[in-house]
């Protein structure tokens, strides 16, 4: 048996010494690549999409496409970063699902800059502080992030990626068990995925909400009579246990962030758009106003309402399309939109997520 370890412990070696040679040799095809694009973008969300998506499609295992597809994020985060550094600007503090989506996106080779508020977030990327944001826009069980949304509407910025988070819900206590706990700290949308755990298991508990899960978690840190709920990461950056792993009420609990910035991608193959518009106040308008993504052959994968704050019982409508603007289908139902619907902007086309 020993002998048969070793002899594959040596294959391992070399074929570490070669994925040395192959890696550095695409990092240099990427420099090289950079150098050819001058004051060109370093971030090209559509090209590492196609990337990720030949590799997983091309991976005959035994690793998983999830599992490859992460190392190779690794591996475009680190050929991105020879060619300039990336700022990408995120819900703070350290710890939050907001930073786990920038790691999951980005990879390791950025900076990431945590931000108090969304509000701060898009406008760290407006004034320049950052080149793009990464902000939470619907969760599968609690919905969309109302003040994402209304931001979406006047910004300059356009969405340039989305990506989707398995999201975990801990409860985490500087001590173990949940004996004694008065107050429960999250934030709100995560007491809302954990509200039936929590009227389980601490029904006397005050429900507190904050800003942040981080800010949470850096919270309980200092009260023995508290317990935050959010990701394990933050456990580890503050000192917490995990006393009740996994506990959101859903077990397929996801959320959505969008990346921002001045970017327009081009079509990667597998696009989604997004768009907002207003509705003229009659009777049918909206279904005559949706009637042009029946018409020309769209899938409408999501439509939100929100208050237009211009007049009362007004709405702008949220909408997500699949494919690109660009695309035949889609080009032509954009312009029959554009001159039916009041108010009509493009937030943005770009590659749906992959992992």
């Amino acid at each position: 048996m020993s002998d048969d370890i070793a002899k594959h412990r040596a294959a391992i070696d070399s074929l570490d010494r070669e994925i040395v040679r192959i890696v550095n040799e695409r990092a240099g095809h990427a420099r090289e690549i950079g150098r050819l694009k001058g004051d060109g973008p370093v971030y090209r969300p559509e090209r590492e999409s196609e990337v990720l998506r030949r590799v997983m499609t091309e991976n005959p295992g035994p690793l998983s496409g999830d599992a490859l597809g992460r190392i190779f994020v690794e591996v475009i985060s680190a050929c991105r970063g020879l060619e300039a550094p990336l700022k990408v600007a995120y819900l703070g503090p350290a710890g939050t699902f907001s930073e786990m989506a920038v790691a999951k996106q980005f990879g390791g080779a950025v900076e990431a800059l945590a931000h108090e508020s969304i509000d701060e977030v898009f406008r760290s990327v407006e004034t320049g502080g950052a080149g793009f944001a990464v902000v939470p826009v619907e969760n599968s069980t609690e919905g969309a992030i109302g003040r994402t949304l209304d931001l979406l509407l006047a910004t300059p910025l356009r969405i340039c990626a989305e990506v989707v988070l398995r999201v975990h819900q801990n409860a985490l206590r500087k001590s173990s068990g949940l004996d004694g706990v008065e107050r429960v700290y999250s934030h709100v949308q995560s007491l809302g995925q954990c509200r039936g755990w929590i009227s389980r298991n601490l029904p006397h508990a005050e429900c507190v909400p904050l800003l942040s899960n981080a800010e949470a978690a850096r919270r309980v840190a200092n009260e023995a009579s508290a317990c935050a709920i959010g990701p394990a990461v933050a456990a580890d950056r503050y000192g917490l246990q995990i006393v009740a792993a996994n506990i959101e009420d859903d077990p397929k609990n996801m959320t959505r962030f969008l990346v921002l910035g001045q970017l327009e991608p081009g079509p990667s193959g597998r696009d989604r758009t997004s768009l907002v518009m207003t509705v003229p106040n009659r009777p049918g308008a909206l279904h005559a106003l949706l009637s042009p993504i029946a018409k020309h052959g769209v899938s409408m994968t999501r439509i939100e309402s929100r208050p237009s704050r211009q007049a009362a019982w007004e709405y702008m409508f949220y909408v997500d399309l699949e494919g690109h603007e660009q695309d035949a289908k889609v080009a032509p139902a954009l312009a029959e939109l554009r001159g039916i619907a009041p108010f009509l902007k493009v937030l943005g086309s770009y590659p749906s997520a992959v992992l």
